[in-house]
This record gives C-alpha cells, structure tokens and sequence, in this order.
C-alpha cells in the first residue's frame, strides 16, 4: 500500500502545473486533496486514480 502524501507544490511539479492552478483545482473540488493546518495535501494514489479518470473523460 502506497500512502505517500504530496505537498501543493510536489502536485503541481508532478502534473506540470502552476501551483496556483494546482491550488484552484484542489479548491474548487476538482483535485481531490485535504487540508492539514490550512495547507494541501495530497495522498499519491489518489491523484493518480484522478489522471485515469481524466484520461477516460477525454475518450
């Protein structure tokens, strides 16, 4: 099991985003992230479950 947690900036490195767009996806319930202490987290295996979904949404 993979529960390795990703800061804001890690996800916007790893999807090639700015981290402000980073930050308004996760804001507006489209990345699915939470907040630790006001500050986004991300579990890996959640955000690479949310690329396939991308992925097959563009199919």
């Amino acid at each position: 099991m993979n529960d390795e947690i990703l800061t804001l900036k890690e996800v916007a490195d790893y999807l090639k985003l700015a981290e402000k767009t980073a930050y308004r996806l996760a804001a507006e319930g489209k990345l699915p992230g939470f907040k630790v202490g006001g500050s986004w987290r991300f579990k890996r295996e959640d955000v690479l479950k949310w690329i396939e979904e991308q992925k097959n949404k563009a199919k």
